[in-house]
């Protein structure tokens, strides 16, 4: 039950936006009520709080063992880069109502958020870092730069992706992630 008001409560912000979804709605879309809601969610806002979790908590999962991987940093960066591609357009709802709505959450609860993150984006940048340490990526372009930049057009994914169009998750996240690793080249 929890999972099917998360999923109708993403679906609606992503279609409506948050301000504009009220809880009924919710609860019509996921064939509950009002009452089972609030058994699992306090406000519409701990709804907004765990469509982020969610996906945050899969991508990082996900990143940590690329991470943690005995393979060559080059080669888990490329995985890492594609997979958080991938894993946001599979769960591309989620993604546009975090880009869009997150900002609404009250101050404790956005500070949690971009907590989470932070971490996120943190051990990502790691692998830019160790690569260049390594001598196997561009140690004269700044790894926050780098990981800004390639999570800028993975904010973008929302406007333009559709999933009925010729191009799937995993070939625009081997692209991006080609596209990473060519701007950090040594050669």
């Amino acid at each position: 039950m929890q999972e099917r008001l998360l999923t109708a409560a993403s679906r609606l912000f992503a279609e409506r936006g948050f301000a504009l979804t009220s809880v009924q709605e919710i609860v019509e879309r996921a064939g509950v009520t009002k009452g089972a809601m609030y058994h699992y969610y306090a406000s519409k806002d701990d709804l907004l709080q765990q469509v982020y979790t969610r996906l945050l908590a899969v991508q990082s999962a996900r990143l940590a063992a690329i991470a943690d991987a005995d393979q060559p940093v080059r080669a888990r960066l490329r995985a890492a880069a594609a997979d958080v591609v991938v894993s946001t357009l599979e769960n591309l709802d989620d993604a546009m109502v975090s880009w869009r709505s997150m900002h609404m959450l009250p101050q404790q609860r956005l500070a949690e958020v971009r907590a989470e993150r932070r971490r996120y984006h943190e051990r990502f940048r790691a692998l830019i870092e160790q690569g260049q340490a390594e001598g196997v990526l561009r140690a004269d372009v700044s790894a926050d730069l780098a990981a800004y930049q390639f999570f800028g057009g993975v904010h973008h994914l929302g406007s333009w992706y559709h999933a009925d169009g010729e191009l799937t998750p995993e070939s625009i996240g081997e692209t991006f992630a080609d596209l990473l690793l060519r701007g950090l080249d040594v050669s």
